[in-house]
């Protein structure tokens, strides 16, 4: 069996749209808005391709104006995901042996029509229903995810499927890229439309089935997506889609011995009990599980005396306070030198006092609210703690409001300590935290740095001084899996800056690379001797 194919060159990043005002995709974006702002839709369970209402409804709102209902979600029931594995293993017959032309023309598709008609929708109900800003939606929602599939296409035919074996004289070695035997399960997290729709079409893309468990924070926009990928026509029971309990979807899941894969983008607690349970489950399972994590984050920016004071203040403003902090790339802690630190404390508190917060509708606001109660109380009880510590100053923001929506002001604190709470823990929220270190004790602030927390996600060094650039980055090697010189810890882009980390911050497998696309197929090497021996003597015999 050949796999192999042409080269080909790969696709260009999707251009982000500016929506500046007056603009034609200003209008019509907002046109959208206003019309999905007033509709309450039913959302149901997908599975096999038939829409199922299952009666269990719980309320799709704006996390920044919580009595706006926007739709209502079907919750799947034990019988629903059981329905949901029967469908996808069926499915799988079929899917399994599909040609990678044929799947790949189908997410190509979705590109095209997410990069078109799809839009405005996928952008307008990100915004409704996980409170991110024109831009922050464009770039997640839109561009990230057009890039997820095309570049996905680019880097399966190009590194998986053409990564062929070497053949000696008198022989044929192929290499064939299988699906694994079973179903992938997608449990995907509200912060990003683009890894939501991500987790589940990857592995698809790879010939798998899947079972998809959208955030019930972010249901509203997986839902569209959902009828995206149909569109673009990926075939009944290839990706089921399950809303719900996540401790319920679970547990029937990993019940099944057809239980293949997962593939996971949320918290490092919930995903150390996940592997705890699939150890637990090994023996029913048909084969040893795939386990793809990508988890917590607790990024730094740590500033050389050098650096350059405006590059660095706006790196800090852009990368803790975009999305409200809710990405877990944002910049959360920070090492400035003591000498610096007057001048950049003022600017950042002066940058702070210039934002605008509010309602996603409104283009000139940069920040939004955080994503529910929930989350509004972990953050605010952050602050509070920090309030009432001699060993933390709030140094701008800090205020917090519940009336409307979850709104929790951009909060800038200086700790006394390196171990305080806000430097070590992921707060996942507005909130970034600094410590001021001497400058002729620079070794002992990269280590600090270095362990100052038990996650290795994204990390960033500013620094004019080349020399020094360098061995803070070396220094800090371990420390982030997405590093950056002279830029804010957040962006990464698709084909670009292949996304993942280390240590309690997943199994940097590497969001939008080729690395990510080999763990959902399962190798077969096939070996064809054109004139095979006859005699089982060898020479040396006589």
């Amino acid at each position: 069996m050949n796999n192999t194919v042409h080269r080909y060159e790969p696709p260009a990043n999707e251009p982000i749209c500016m929506y500046t005002p007056d603009s034609a995709e200003t209008a019509s974006l907002k046109s959208t808005l206003s019309t999905m702002a007033a509709e309450t839709i039913e959302i149901p369970c997908i599975v096999g391709g038939k829409e199922i209402h299952t009666g269990k409804t719980h309320e799709c709102t704006s996390p920044h104006d919580h009595q706006r209902v926007l739709g209502h979600w079907h919750a799947a029931t034990p019988e629903v995901v059981q329905q949901a594995i029967d469908s996808s293993q069926e499915a799988w017959k079929q899917w399994s042996e599909t040609p990678y032309a044929t799947r790949m023309a189908i997410f190509t598709k979705a590109a095209e029509l997410l990069a078109g008609p799809w839009r405005d929708r996928i952008n307008a109900s990100t915004m409704l229903g996980q409170s991110k800003t024109c831009f922050q939606a464009e770039i997640d929602a839109a561009c990230e995810l057009i890039d997820f599939f095309r570049f996905n296409a680019y880097f399966a035919l190009n590194n998986v499927y053409n990564d062929q074996p070497f053949s000696a004289p008198g022989m044929w070695n192929t290499v064939d890229h299988r699906p694994l035997e079973g179903f992938v399960f997608a449990l995907t997290p509200f912060n990003f439309t683009s890894i939501a729709g991500n987790l589940s079409a990857a592995p698809a893309l790879m010939g798998n089935v899947a079972l998809w468990k959208p955030s019930s924070t972010a249901v509203l926009s997986n839902y569209y997506l959902m009828k995206l990928m149909e569109e673009a026509g990926l075939p009944p029971g290839v990706i089921n889609f399950l809303p719900g309990s996540g401790r319920e979807i679970t547990s029937t899941v990993l019940e099944s011995p057809h239980f293949a894969g997962l593939h996971f983008t949320g918290s490092t607690a919930v995903f150390q009990g996940l592997w705890q349970q699939i150890a637990e489950g090994l023996p029913r399972f048909r084969s040893y599980p795939r386990i793809v994590g990508e988890t917590g984050g607790k990024d730094f920016i740590f500033a050389h005396e050098s650096a350059d004071m405006a590059a660095l203040a706006t790196a800090t403003v852009r990368g803790a306070f975009e999305y409200q902090g809710q990405k877990c790339s944002a910049a959360s802690r920070l090492y400035i030198p003591r000498k610096m630190w007057p001048t950049f404390r003022d600017e950042v508190a002066a940058q702070i006092g210039t934002i605008k917060m509010g309602d996603p509708s409104d283009f000139s606001n940069f920040m939004c609210a955080v994503i529910d109660e929930k989350a509004y109380n972990k953050i605010t009880g952050y602050i509070e703690n920090a309030r009432s510590s001699s060993d933390a100053e709030i140094i701008a923001g800090g205020e917090a409001s519940r009336e409307t929506g979850w709104f929790i002001q951009p909060t800038f604190i200086e700790c006394k300590t390196p171990n305080f709470p806000t430097m070590c823990e992921e707060i996942f929220g507005p909130v970034v935290s600094a410590y001021v270190y001497d400058e002729d004790d620079l070794e002992g602030a990269i280590d600090l740095c270095d362990n100052g927390s038990p996650y290795a996600l994204t990390g960033a060094v500013f620094s004019q001084d080349r020399y020094m650039a360098d061995h803070i980055s070396k220094r800090l090697r371990h420390a982030a899996g997405n590093f950056y010189i002279n830029d804010k810890p957040t962006g990464a882009v698709v084909g670009q800056q292949p996304f993942g980390g280390a240590r309690a911050s997943g199994t940097d497998d590497k969001a939008g690379s080729a690395l990510n696309l080999m763990r959902w197929v399962a190798q077969r090497t096939i070996k064809e001797t054109f004139n095979p021996p006859i005699d089982y003597r060898y020479p040396h015999m006589g």
